[in-house]
């Protein structure tokens, strides 16, 4: 998972109101592919060790307060070099006011220079956590995820097996479509995977019989969600007679998606189950483990088997074709 992503500063612009005070060029052109932020406090005092200047900078009432505590000369001097390394963009925060020099620097090094009203930390907040999103490492996979009851439910399986019908009836029931046919995975943290539909398919849902249809459209705004946290994967599989499927909820499976377990279950598929109301259950079982109750449990112990313990296994869920799993 070496591939390097990137996203406009346009887009950063945007997503986040900021103020242009100087561009070199059109800000679509320009490019930010790291997800760190850095406050150049260090560099301007001199210390130059572990200086990305690839990372966005913030400079606020400390860096500001710095830069006009310094003589005309001084100043000029630490603006040379620290604007010399060319750093992907300066944001000024609290709406200051750039320091004497500041533009004229940006200018002959050719360095964004933005504003926002955004305080210092809330603004680095919100930037690390937008960056996290949109630089993430990312896999696409054959599925359907949608939100039930607050939990983002991954729902996969081979070709055929009713998982886009399920989608439908999970909308109908008030639940809300992310992605139908192809989701993409990002990895935005340690902990967290989240899914969302790739721009040019989203809100739209294959039918067998029907065909294409635009949920967003048919079943109003309410019915569709940009992106969602996965929390749990369920693989929907014809029932086969000869395999023992888990009756009581003794096995604690999981699936590893790119380094993260995730909560993962295999729902045998046969004609007359109801597969909306059986994720809808598998969705509140979910959280209600997620929260330390586990029914299973409470039963064995008023049988008398207190010293019951949950199987704990990673499952294979995907479709047999590995091939399935493209980097983007």
């Amino acid at each position: 998972m070496n591939t390097k992503y990137s996203v406009s500063l346009e887009k950063i612009i945007n997503n986040n109101g900021y103020e242009v005070l100087y561009t070199p060029k059109s800000v679509a052109d320009i490019y930010i592919s790291s997800k760190d932020i850095m406050r150049p406090g260090l560099i301007l005092a001199g210390y130059e060790d572990y200086f990305d200047p690839a990372r966005i900078q913030l400079l606020g009432f400390t860096e500001i307060g710095y830069l006009n505590s310094l003589s005309v000369s001084q100043r000029e001097q630490c603006l040379e070099k620290y604007l010399s390394t060319k750093p992907a963009a300066l944001i000024i925060t609290r709406n200051l006011e750039p320091v004497e020099g500041l533009l004229a620097k940006a200018e002959k090094y050719e360095v964004p220079v933005l504003r926002t009203a955004d305080d210092t930390s809330g603004n680095m907040a919100t930037i690390i956590a937008y960056l996290g999103v949109e630089l993430a490492d990312r896999i696409t996979r054959h599925g359907v995820l949608v939100e039930v009851l607050g939990e983002g439910v991954l729902i996969v399986g081979d070709s055929g097996v009713g998982k886009s019908e399920t989608a439908v009836e999970l909308i109908k029931r008030g639940h809300r479509l992310i992605a139908d046919d192809a989701v993409e995975i990002r990895k935005v943290s340690s902990k967290t995977v989240v899914g969302q539909a790739p721009d040019n398919i989203r809100h739209f849902i294959e039918v067998r019989g029907v065909g294409i249809i635009n949920a967003r459209r048919l079943f109003g705004l309410e019915s569709v969600k940009l992106s969602e946290k996965i929390d749990m994967v369920i693989r929907l599989e014809p029932w086969d007679s000869a395999k023992v499927y888990d009756r009581m909820g003794l096995e604690e499976n999981y699936i590893n998606i790119m380094g993260i377990r995730v909560p993962a279950t295999v729902v045998p598929v046969t004609p007359g189950r109801n597969l909306s109301v059986i994720i809808e259950t598998a969705a509140i079982a979910n959280r209600q483990k997620k929260m330390g109750y586990i029914a299973a449990q409470e039963l064995m112990q008023s049988l008398g088997m207190d010293g019951f313990e949950p199987i704990k296994q990673e499952i294979e869920v995907w479709d047999n074709n590995h091939d399935e799993l493209e980097y983007i």
